[in-house]
């Protein structure tokens, strides 16, 4: 699958694209209060200026333990970034799993859904499918974002998370929602140990055998502390690396905090590419 149908952008894959994160939250893991309010939207110019694809507006922390977020308070953070975003000239994504939220956004011109829960929650399908042809990212997660890091997967979880994301599109598909707009999101620390999220880096191509986009959401993670050592605000160069390599074993999208520095090693990267073209 080379292109990526959202509610206004046919994204071409042929080049991994970068996707933005823009975090109006008191408590995400990483930059957890730094960008609220109208500091969310300045955060968000700044990402388009260095080169973000696509911004991925939250507004509900679901790193491991956070509490949810009343809806209501979910809607006052994310609708007026959201409201401002469009107008930026790149695609416009939201982390959501409430259907509510999902509607009030697609109603505002957001072009993409990213669902942790993968669609899970009542409704939110019914969303999707209602739409006419907004993106939809579907990720695996193990548990809920309050008990996921209490137990984690068991057995080989490649396998599993590939048929949770094939039953997923199956049904999104049976539904009517073309293939061309669904993306999957392997969910990297979302109920999985620090080696079950390398196997999943290290064998991208299962799930790639099934012909979906993949996006790579490794920024700044728990595996990348538990590996390097590094506290989180230490962790921009092993999350390039591992952003480099899940689109060197075939992820088309990735998802960052630090979007200038993944930008300037993909040009590496393709570059490289390139040059192996040539010479092919």
């Amino acid at each position: 699958m080379s292109q990526w149908q959202t509610t206004r952008f046919l994204l071409d894959l042929q080049r991994p694209l970068v996707m933005g994160i823009v975090n109006n939250t008191p408590d995400s893991f990483s930059d957890g209060g730094r960008y609220q309010g109208q500091q969310a939207l300045v955060h968000a110019e700044q990402l388009v200026k260095d080169g973000a694809d696509i911004l991925d507006i939250g507004g509900e922390s679901t790193r491991p333990g956070s509490p949810a977020v009343p809806l209501n308070e979910e809607l006052l953070r994310v609708l007026p970034v959201v409201k401002e975003a469009v107008k930026l000239g790149v695609a416009i994504s939201v982390d959501t799993y409430k259907p509510q939220v999902m509607q009030a956004v697609l109603d505002l011109g957001a072009d993409i859904i990213n669902d942790v829960w993968g669609l899970r929650q009542p409704g939110a399908e019914d969303v999707v499918v209602g739409h006419p042809q907004c993106g939809v990212c579907i990720m695996h997660m193990h548990q809920t974002p309050q008990n996921m890091h209490l137990q984690h997967m068991q057995g080989d979880v490649v396998p599993q998370v590939r048929d949770f994301l094939r039953r997923a599109s199956e049904a999104l598909m049976a539904r009517g929602v073309a293939r061309q707009r669904i993306v999957w999101d392997y969910g990297i620390g979302f109920g999985k140990s620090v080696e079950q999220n390398f196997a999943l880096l290290a064998r991208q191509e299962v799930l790639l055998a099934l012909d979906f986009p993949l996006l790579a959401g490794w920024s700044r993670k728990g595996s990348l502390g538990q590996v390097t050592g590094l506290a989180v605000g230490a962790r921009m160069v092993p999350s390039v690396a591992a952003a480099l390599l899940a689109v060197e074993r075939g992820a088309r999208i990735v998802r960052v905090h630090d979007v200038a520095q993944t930008k300037a090693a993909l040009s590496v990267w393709q570059a490289m590419q390139e040059q192996q073209c040539v010479h092919s």
